[in-house]
């Protein structure tokens, strides 16, 4: 945990750490009646692959922070706090007429600041990996608004058991600068 802690602290220092490329919202629902609610800061990536025809690989990183609600049969809530770091790979089209659809996946780290979400729910660690697979749309005069699905997965990797995970259906919109 330490050593997490010091590469993020090295990566704040960063000067170009502070140019963001885009803001995010994201709201959804989850596993037992759990809901979530988290922004997010992106930093496009420069590179781009397959850039011949219309469709182009490329990419961001995302850092997020978001809060679980989760509620219990017996109506009792237990919120969890979320902190994560993903790369995320995007295929995407090239503008046509203003829009841009996209389809996106990343793997990253979460960190949670609890490991039960409620009574029938616990983790194992607080430690998370979260994957996701999205749909979206880019449009605006710049692309600048973007628009998504995002299917979430969150569990340990088997790191301990158990390892009950949870899954997220989310809506993504989001303003790139």
């Amino acid at each position: 945990m330490k050593k997490i802690c010091m590469l993020i602290y090295a990566l704040l220092l960063n000067g170009n750490v502070w140019a963001i490329d885009g803001v995010s919202v994201e709201i959804g629902q989850g596993d037992e009646d759990t809901n979530i609610a988290r922004i997010g800061a992106q930093w496009d990536w420069e590179k781009k692959w397959f850039t011949d025809g219309n469709w182009l690989v490329t990419g961001y990183w995302e850092a997020s922070a978001g809060r679980w609600n989760g509620r219990n049969n017996a109506g009792n809530n237990h919120n969890i706090t979320d902190v994560g770091f993903t790369p995320v790979f995007r295929l995407q089209q090239k503008n046509l007429s203003g829009l841009a659809p996209y389809l996106e996946a990343g793997i990253g780290v979460h960190l949670i600041s609890d490991t039960h979400i409620n009574a029938d729910r616990r983790f194992s660690t607080a430690f998370q990996f979260g994957d996701h697979l999205g749909a979206g749309l880019r449009f605006g005069d710049r692309q600048q608004f973007d628009l998504g699905y995002r299917f979430q997965h969150l569990s340990n990797g088997s790191i301990k058991q158990p390892n009950p995970g949870i899954n997220f259906s989310q809506i993504r919109l989001a303003y790139h600068f």
